[in-house]
């Protein structure tokens, strides 16, 4: 059965701002970073990162980034200051060939030091916008400020950049032959609390097949009582059995039970106990391998009565 975890209450209102920082940014982990370039009025470089960041919206395309207020002081960061006076940013994408040089552009260098250079990363002149991209970045968007939120006004608070994206450029090599972006390929890395960091590649990466598209799922409460009892199923298997838009009939599992199982009853057969454990390993290998299908005939397969 799902697990029912014991909890503390926090009360931000209550904490001091460093530590609802720690709090906030440990726990809505992790979070992908944008690597924002702008300049100031003069043409001077900026580049910092920020990980309050995301895609909001397709049509328009629309990317946000949280600048925050420093946190010592309350003082305004360049990245913001540059964003109010051109209302021009480039987005780049964070890879984990770049994830040192990203980070060491988070230090606070004097507004009119270039971090492209105390970086180590390249500036490649942009297409529609005057802030230059990262050449070393998988993926930039040159954008437009479209507008700037504030959200408060002391150390902490912060401002939403809302961003209309303009041109995308994608290196070559994360593009797959359907030309989508192969997620094993872009190798992106995400911020965490404090010092840590993730890294989406390798088996870190997993696949869910979404529920959507192919009709509604039957839902966890459509397990059969037999099987919502075995003690074996975690609550993602469970959501996955519950993924599934039909129940197998009688027949189907029947005929699954013939040609699939037939050596796990013949070999257990006189231990029930034994079959039940065999059965639930093998329909928790098919969860596994995206065989929703075949678990819940495997499932369905054992009965007890």
């Amino acid at each position: 059965m799902s697990r029912i975890r014991n909890v503390r209450a926090f009360d931000p209102g209550a904490l001091p701002v460093k530590d609802r920082y720690g709090l906030l940014v440990g726990t809505v982990a992790p979070r992908p970073i944008a690597l924002a370039s702008t300049t100031d009025a003069m043409g001077n470089r900026n580049l910092a990162p920020f990980s309050y960041f995301n895609v909001f919206s397709i049509d328009p395309p629309v990317l946000i980034v949280g600048p925050t207020l420093r946190g010592r002081d309350g003082t305004v960061k360049d990245t913001l200051a540059n964003a109010r006076n051109t209302k021009e940013i480039v987005v780049n994408l964070v890879d984990h060939a770049m994830v040192e040089g990203a980070s060491l552009s988070s230090s606070d260098y004097p507004s009119e030091v270039d971090e492209f250079a105390k970086a180590g990363f390249t500036p490649v002149a942009s297409d529609t916008v005057r802030p230059d991209r990262v050449g070393e970045a998988p993926v930039a968007f040159e954008c437009a400020v479209t507008q700037i939120v504030e959200l408060g006004s002391g150390p902490g608070a912060g401002h939403m950049l809302v961003c209309e994206v303009k041109r995308i450029h994608i290196a070559e090599d994360v593009l797959g032959e359907d030309g989508k972006v192969d997620a094993r390929s872009i190798d992106l890395v995400g911020r965490c609390g404090g010092n840590f960091y993730v890294r989406a590649s390798g088996d870190a990466l997993f696949e869910i097949p979404k529920p959507s598209g192919q009709g509604l799922g039957v839902g966890v409460d459509a397990l059969p009582a037999e099987i919502a009892a075995m003690q074996g199923l975690d609550s993602n298997e469970r959501a996955r059995l519950g993924a599934a838009t039909a129940i197998p009939d009688e027949t189907e599992v029947n005929e699954h039970k013939l040609i699939e199982l037939s050596d796990l009853f013949m070999a257990f057969e006189d231990d029930p106990n034994a079959l039940e454990a065999a059965l639930l390993s093998e329909a928790k290998r098919r969860l596994e391998q995206g065989d929703v299908d075949g678990a819940w005939k495997t499932l369905l397969a054992y009965n007890p009565g």
